[in-house]
């Protein structure tokens, strides 16, 4: 028996009862108790003493079969654990324990532990092999005293380790150790291999188990439950606890850094070179969009942070890097909904002595490869806005639409042949006010076009389609089409509504390209804030003379939406943007 239990048994004697006695102040003597009463309260004394050992041996010596059960976190106050944990920290400092420690050496990644130790059947172990494992506690469960259960996860891999105290390096300092550890906490393990008698498997839990266990950096708040952080604004706002908690979200991030990789791999393997160009310019160009305004201090200057990167791409084009990519982030002060948010991902590239054809067939071949490559399959499941699922077919082929063709078809109209006149873009007012297509003002051609498609053609698209011969309005930096006027040669990529990449045979007529440039300064001075300037060092650069050249952007975000089948792009970047949570309102005008 435990000394501690017979201490504590010895100190809960009930006393005998005192005789009374006579004071010098006072003669008065006590009543005597009835040997009755006497009796009664021995009795009580000892069925109290009976129930208090009845408990703790529940609490302490439970039975090898009873269910384990998580140490208790649930019996502290939610609101005291950060003073508990503090404390309780500060003094395993001043007892000279590192909380903090620099380094530890981590032998085998969990990953790995489970690939070479998948081996051991039910309850073999192998005691004279050494490992160092490190993760952050998940769960925690204790067996009693002298057994504790951790549940550690690193990077994907999980496994147990399995404290018993009869393995430690001592008694003493598993019983302070595993009394301070909690859930989320990172600690490092040194022991064995070995599989338990798991009544869960018949195999038995891969384990480790430790002769030492050591505290690397502990967590100070009290997690939330295994299932109980799912609060979206929440969740983007701690990405770093979604990731602890929610482990399908790591899956995320990886298929991004595969869609990124696969893109670089493609291009490097054609002979395109990666390049970098400046992220804030003079002028924003290269995309029709309304860009973000800082300022540099030691020039005095305003400057706009990048909407694309095609002006610069298109540079060292003409300057003789004749198969050029970049991708990286842009910024658009646009609005933040499902799809969109102010900075995102892109690549794109430009191919000297290609055009849109050529752009197409190998648009084809990138998104092709690419989902097959990640996937295993050119089909991809996805869940639509009503919670059914769709199948994507990436195969080739791709759909064609061609834009204007289109339009006429599904709306039953005849265009004039000249889009910028007055009459069409009277026609095109009045087709939208038929049809309750909203368009704000500026209401020129091209926005209206733009709004038409958006309503009647975009939503068709669910497997990957090409719109194709856009109105050159609509496009002051494509070429214009070679068979047919007032169309120019480019397409887009549509996947499930949603536009996934752009590109044309690019314009390298230098007149040319200063004429739409000044169109669509007019544009911007009748108030579309997304119009372009004109850039006259981009024309002084195309006087030198830009080869017939090919040109192509993508969005990395959408792709990465749908490879994931989640429908808001918050939940593909890590760390979206989102407002302020004590930010005030803005004051009306």
């Amino acid at each position: 028996p435990d000394m501690s239990d017979s201490t504590q048994a010895a100190d809960s004697v009930p006393s005998q009862p005192e005789q009374p006695t006579t004071t010098s102040d006072s003669a008065t003597e006590q009543p005597k108790l009835s040997k009755n009463e006497l009796k009664r309260r021995q009795k009580a004394e000892q069925q109290k003493k009976k129930l208090e050992e009845k408990q703790k041996n529940k609490e302490e010596k439970q039975p090898a079969n009873a269910k384990a059960k998580p140490v208790g976190e649930e019996d502290i106050d939610p609101t005291a654990y950060y003073e508990n944990r503090i404390k309780a920290l500060n003094e395993a400092e001043n007892q000279g324990h590192k909380t903090y420690p620099h380094k530890f050496h981590v032998s085998i990644g969990l990953q790995d532990f489970i690939e070479k130790y998948q081996h051991l059947k039910r309850s073999e172990s192998l005691p004279d092999v050494s490992v160092s494992v490190s993760g952050r506690v998940e769960r925690k469960v204790s067996s009693g005293s002298k057994l504790f259960f951790y549940f550690i996860q690193s990077r994907g891999a999980h496994i147990q380790v399995l404290a018993d105290a009869r393995h430690f390096q001592s008694e003493e300092e598993f019983l302070r150790i595993n009394s301070l550890l909690r859930r989320g906490d990172i600690i490092g393990v040194h022991g064995y291999p070995a599989r338990s008698e798991s009544k869960k498997s018949k195999e038995g839990e891969l384990s480790v188990v430790p002769r030492e266990i050591i505290l690397l950096s502990p967590c100070l708040h009290m997690l939330p439950a295994h299932d109980g952080f799912k609060d979206q604004e929440s969740r983007y706002r701690q990405r770093y606890l979604d990731l602890m908690m929610n482990s399908h979200i790591h899956n995320i991030f990886h298929i991004r850094a595969k869609v990124i990789s696969f893109v670089r791999r493609f291009l490097d393997s054609r002979g395109f070179l990666e390049v970098e160009t400046p992220m804030m310019n003079l002028i924003a160009g290269g995309a029709t969009a309304k860009p973000f305004v800082t300022h540099h201090n030691d020039l005095n200057l305003d400057l706009f942070m990048r909407i694309a990167p095609e002006l610069y791409l298109k540079e060292l084009v003409i300057g003789g890097m004749e198969r050029v990519y970049e991708i990286g982030r842009q910024f658009r002060n646009e609005g933040i909904d499902l799809t969109h948010n102010p900075e995102f991902t892109t690549c794109e590239y430009y191919w000297a002595y290609a055009d849109y054809e050529d752009v197409l067939q190998m648009t084809e071949e990138l998104f092709s490869e690419m989902i097959f490559n990640i996937k295993g399959s050119y089909q991809v499941k996805l869940t639509n806005e009503e919670g059914k699922e769709q199948s994507l077919d990436f195969s080739r082929p791709f759909r064609r639409v061609y834009m204007i063709e289109e339009l006429e078809k599904i709306l039953n109209v005849k265009f004039p042949e000249d889009l910028q006149s007055p009459e069409t873009t009277k026609l095109l007012i009045d087709i939208c006010a038929k049809h309750n297509v909203l368009c704000p003002p500026p209401q020129s051609a091209s926005r209206l076009i733009d709004k038409l498609v958006g309503e009647f053609i975009e939503p068709t698209c669910l497997s990957p389609t090409f719109i194709m011969d856009h109105p050159q309005l609509m496009s002051p930096l494509a070429k214009w089409h070679r068979d047919k006027p007032q169309l120019c040669e480019r397409f887009e990529m549509f996947v499930n509504g949603r536009e996934w990449c752009n590109a044309y045979t690019e314009l390298n007529d230098p007149h040319r390209q200063r004429q739409l440039f000044e169109d669509q300064a007019k544009q911007k001075s009748a108030g579309d804030e997304e119009a372009q300037m004109v850039d006259h060092s981009f024309t002084t650069a195309l006087e030198y003379g830009l080869p017939p050249t090919g040109g192509f952007g993508m969005g990395i975000d959408r792709i990465c939406m749908v490879l994931n089948n989640v429908a808001n792009i918050k939940e593909v970047l890590l760390f979206p943007a989102m407002k302020p949570q004590d930010q005030n309102p803005a004051p009306s005008s």
